[in-house]
C-alpha cells in the first residue's frame, strides 16, 4: 500500500471490488495521509475518522460492492449538507451546524459506495475564488504554502492534490471548480447546468451555480460524474439522462478555437504563455486550431446581476456576515426589475451567438484563471499587468464570462510556471456536450501528463 493515497480513484475501485485491498487498509492509507499533510495546507477542516472507518468495515464485510465506488473514500465541500457531520459554509454563523440530511449529491455517492472522510475548507458561502474563512483560516497551495489555493472549491483541490482523497465534490458560480484546480494542478468541471441535479426551496431555476466533480485525473473525474449524475423530480432543469463517456478517444480533426484572452481582458504573462502553449498540443494531436476574437463583454453584467440577485435571495436575512458575501448582498438589495430584464435578454443574445459559434467550433480553449496563484495574505487579486481592477470579482472574469453561457468547461492541468506554480487550461464545449469536453481533456491529459507532477509534501 505504498503511495496508494496516489492510485487513481478507478484502480482503487477495482482493488476493493477483486477484494486485492480492503477498505480499511484504503482507508488508513487516505487518513495517515492526512494526518502528515493537512495541517500544513489546512484543506480538510472537519475530519470524520471514527465513522469513516466504521463504513469501511461495513464495505470489506459486504457480500457484494454496494457500486462503482465501494470503499473509495472521498470529501465533500463544506457547502453541502453532511447528515451528522458538521456543515459550517465557512460562515461563523453556521460554526456548530450539524445538518440531519444529506445532500443529494452525497446522497448518490454514498449510495455508490463512496465513504466519506470529512469536508473540505471553502470562504464564507462560497463567496469568491481564494479560500479563506473566520472559522478555519486559509487553504493554501500544496505546490508552494505562501500561495493560494484558489477557490472556492480549494479545499477540494489541495486534498485531491495532496492525495488525501481521490475524488471532491464543488461547485461553481463564478469559477469554484475550474480555479481552484487550475490553480492545484487538479482537474474539475463545471458541468452543462442539471448534470448534476440540486435540490433548493429558495432558488430553484437560478442556472449560474452548479455542482461538479474534481479529481487527479478524467478517467476519475468521469466515474464521478456518472454517480453525481441523472433526473431528480425536485431539480426543475435536471437532465434526464446519466453522463457516460464519449467513447471516442482521438481529438484528430477536431475544430478547436484558441482565445488567449477572451476579447480582451488581462492575463498574466506567465499565464499566457502556458496556455497558449495548449494550442500547440492540440495541433500536433491532429485538431484544427484557430485563434479567434470573441466578444464576451455582455457576459459581464449578466453575471453580475444575476449574482448579486442570488445573494440578496439567499443570505439577505443574515446578520453578521462576512465582507465579501455583505458586498454581494448590499448589490443585490439594488437590483431592480429593469435590471433583470436587461440581464436577460444580454444573456440571452449572447447564448444565441455562442450556439452560432460552436456550429463552427467543437471546443474552445482559453485560460481559467488570468493570473497563477497569488499570496495567501492577499484577500484578492487587484491587479494584472498593470491594469487596476474595480473589486474582487474582476480577476475572475475568465471563468465567469463563460458561467453566463450554460456551457460545460473543463480546467485541465497544462503546465507550470517558472518558479512551479501550476496553470490550467479551459475546455469549454457547447451546452450538454459535457462528454465531448472530457473527451477533449483526456486526450490533452495523456499527451502531456503534467496532472502526474505532485507537490513536495
Amino acid at each position: 500500500m505504498t503511495e496508494a493515497h496516489y492510485l487513481t480513484a478507478t484502480e482503487m475501485a477495482r482493488l476493493v471490488r477483486a477484494r486485492e485491498v480492503s477498505a480499511v487498509e484504503l482507508l488508513e492509507a487516505h487518513l495517515a495521509r492526512i494526518e502528515r499533510v493537512n495541517p500544513a495546507v489546512n484543506a480538510i477542516v472537519t475530519l470524520v475518522a471514527e465513522r469513516a472507518l466504521e463504513e469501511a468495515k461495513a464495505a470489506d464485510a459486504a457480500a457484494e460492492p454496494r457500486g462503482p465506488l465501494h470503499g473509495v473514500p472521498v470529501a465533500h465541500k463544506d457547502l453541502v449538507d453532511t447528515a451528522g457531520i458538521r456543515t459550517t459554509y465557512g460562515s461563523p454563523l453556521f460554526a456548530d451546524h450539524v445538518p440531519v440530511q444529506d445532500d443529494l449529491l452525497v446522497e448518490r455517492l454514498r449510495r455508490a459506495g463512496a465513504i466519506t472522510v470529512g469536508k473540505t475548507n471553502t470562504p464564507e458561502f462560497g463567496t469568491g475564488s481564494h479560500t479563506v474563512n473566520e472559522v478555519f483560516g486559509a487553504t493554501r497551495n500544496p505546490y508552494d504554502l505562501s500561495r493560494s489555493a484558489g477557490g472556492s472549491s480549494g479545499g477540494a483541490a489541495a486534498a485531491l492534490a495532496t492525495g488525501m482523497v481521490p475524488l471532491a465534490d464543488g461547485s461553481d458560480m463564478g469559477g469554484s471548480l475550474r480555479n481552484p484546480a487550475s490553480f492545484c494542478n487538479v482537474v474539475g468541471l463545471r458541468p452543462t447546468p442539471g448534470r448534476v441535479p440540486g435540490v433548493s426551496d429558495t432558488a430553484a431555476w437560478y442556472t449560474l451555480a452548479v455542482s461538479g466533480p474534481m479529481a487527479r485525473t478524467v478517467e476519475d473525474l468521469e466515474l464521478m460524474l456518472s454517480v453525481m449524475s441523472g433526473f431528480d423530480p425536485r431539480s426543475p432543469y435536471a437532465i434526464k439522462e446519466p453522463y457516460t463517456p464519449d467513447p471516442e478517444t482521438s481529438v484528430r480533426g477536431l475544430r478547436v478555437a484558441f482565445s488567449p484572452d477572451l476579447g480582451g481582458l488581462p492575463v498574466d504573462p506567465e499565464t499566457a504563455a502556458v496556455t497558449a502553449s495548449a494550442a500547440g498540443v492540440f495541433e500536433r494531436l491532429g485538431a484544427r486550431v484557430e485563434q479567434v476574437d470573441l466578444d464576451l463583454s455582455d457576459a459581464d453584467d449578466a453575471f453580475r446581476i444575476y449574482r448579486a440577485w442570488y445573494y440578496a435571495l439567499s443570505f439577505g436575512e443574515l446578520e453578521g456576515l462576512g465582507a465579501n458575501t455583505a458586498w454581494n448582498v448590499e448589490q443585490g438589495r439594488r437590483v431592480t426589475g429593469a435590471d433583470l430584464a436587461r440581464a436577460e435578454k444580454l444573456r440571452s443574445g449572447l447564448y444565441q451567438r455562442m450556439a452560432a459559434f460552436f456550429d463552427a467550433f467543437d471546443v474552445l480553449i482559453a485560460p481559467v484563471s488570468q493570473v497563477p496563484p497569488f499570496p495567501v495574505e492577499r484577500p484578492y487579486v487587484d491587479e494584472i499587468n498593470g491594469v487596476k481592477l474595480p473589486d474582487y470579482l474582476s480577476w475572475m472574469r475568465s471563468a465567469y464570462w463563460i458561467s453566463v453561457l450554460h456551457a460545460p468547461a473543463a480546467s485541465v492541468p497544462a503546465g507550470f510556471t517558472p518558479t512551479g506554480l501550476p496553470v490550467g487550461v479551459q475546455i469549454v464545449g457547447r451546452p450538454f456536450a459535457d462528454a465531448r469536453v472530457l473527451r477533449v481533456a483526456r486526450a490533452f491529459e495523456q499527451a502531456t501528463g503534467y496532472g502526474a507532477r505532485r507537490p513536495g509534501l
